[in-house]
């Protein structure tokens, strides 16, 4: 194999390899604690969320705020995340986007209420 051949065939390799890190490395990881701080039409909360994320986009994990406790459902694609919960036959949506550490959007309380949310993960100590 000449030099330039074998060069060739390490670039394309070194490439291929980069590329699969990036997108590996772009896709978002929820999992872990989340400190939440709410704003709605009915109040501002700090509510925690445990979350658990159990592959590339389905996500399970625990709320528990002003509204009491509940198990959470969710969904990530790409950096959307989606998660719900029912407390006391309410629907709780927070639809939003996560970003490293970071994650904010909407949150719908059911019949309740309607805002926003921004989230920042805990620190793991590791």
């Amino acid at each position: 194999m000449t030099k330039s051949r074998l060069f060739f065939a390490v670039l394309v390799c070194s490439m291929s390899v980069m590329t699969a890190f990036t997108v590996e490395m772009q896709k978002p990881r929820v999992a872990g604690t989340w400190d939440m701080n709410v704003q709605t039409s009915m109040g501002n909360g700090t509510p925690v969320m445990i979350l658990k994320q159990e592959n590339d986009t389905l996500v399970t994990g625990t709320y528990s705020g002003q509204l009491g406790e509940a198990p959470i459902k969710g969904v990530v694609k790409g950096n959307e995340v989606k998660l719900e919960f029912t407390v006391s036959d309410n629907l709780i949506q927070y639809t939003g986007i996560v970003d490293g550490e970071n994650m904010k959007g909407t949150v719908k309380l059911g019949t309740m209420a309607e805002g926003t949310f921004t989230g920042k993960r805990r620190e793991t100590g590791n």
